[in-house]
C-alpha cells in the first residue's frame, strides 16, 4: 500500500480503540519492549505521546527508562526546517504543548545527536522489512540519518506489520525493531 493510504487506514484504526485498549495496548508493548536486548545502552531517545493523535502512551516506556536509571533524552520540533532539537529530560524540564498537540521541553540541557543510542520512533504503520510510515514531515527520517550508524531504532505500534509499504524512498529510514502488544518484530 501507499504511505498516503496507510496513514488513513491507521488514522481511522487508532480513531476504533478505547480509551481502556489504549492503555492496555501501551503497557503490553512497554512489558514486550523489555524482552529487547537493548538496555546495557545509556541515552534514550523517546517520543512523548500526542493524545490527541490517539498514539501509544509512552509513559510506560519513560517509567522503565527511569527505574533503569537511563538518560532520558526528549526533543523539541521546528516546523520550518522540520529538524528537532534535543534535550535531557530532568526534574526540572518544564513542558510546552505546541500548536501541534505535541508536548515539548520549554528548555534544558541540550543533548548532542551523536550521544543518542536508542530511538523509540512513533509510527502510524510499519512494513515486514523495517519500513515505517509517519505522519508525513520528514522529522524522524531526518533526525535518524545524523544519528550514529549503531543508533538502535524502536518502532512502537499498536498494529501489526503491513506486507509491504509500495514507495519507500532512499530517504526512508529503516527500524531495527518494532514492538506491538503481541510480537516483537527484527530487521
Amino acid at each position: 500500500m501507499l504511505k498516503k493510504d496507510l496513514r488513513k487506514k491507521y488514522k481511522e484504526l487508532r480513531n476504533q480503540l478505547s480509551e481502556d485498549a489504549i492503555v492496555d495496548k501501551s503497557l503490553a508493548i512497554a512489558n514486550r519492549m523489555l524482552q529487547l536486548n537493548i538496555w546495557e545502552k545509556t541515552y534514550y531517545h523517546l517520543f512523548l505521546t500526542i493524545e490527541e493523535q490517539r498514539e501509544i502512551d509512552t509513559e510506560f516506556v519513560l517509567q522503565i527508562l527511569a527505574g533503569k536509571d537511563k538518560e532520558i533524552v526528549v526533543s523539541k520540533s521546528d516546523f520550518d526546517t522540520f529538524e528537532m532539537t534535543h534535550f535531557l529530560l530532568t526534574d526540572n524540564t518544564k513542558f510546552k504543548t505546541n500548536s501541534y498537540h505535541i508536548p515539548e521541553p520549554v528548555n534544558g540541557l541540550e543533548v548532542p545527536v551523536e550521544k543518542i543510542e536508542v530511538v523509540f520512533v512513533p509510527l502510524l504503520a510499519f512494513d515486514s522489512e523495517g519500513h515505517r510510515v509517519g505522519y508525513g514531515k520528514g522529522f524522524y527520517d531526518k533526525f535518524l540519518s545524523k544519528c550514529n550508524d549503531d543508533v538502535i531504532k524502536i518502532g512502537l505500534s499498536f498494529f501489526e506489520a503491513e506486507k509491504v509499504i509500495s514507495d519507500v524512498t532512499e530517504n526512508d529510514v529503516k527500524l531495527d525493531f518494532c514492538v506491538t502488544p503481541d510480537k516483537n518484530y527484527t530487521f
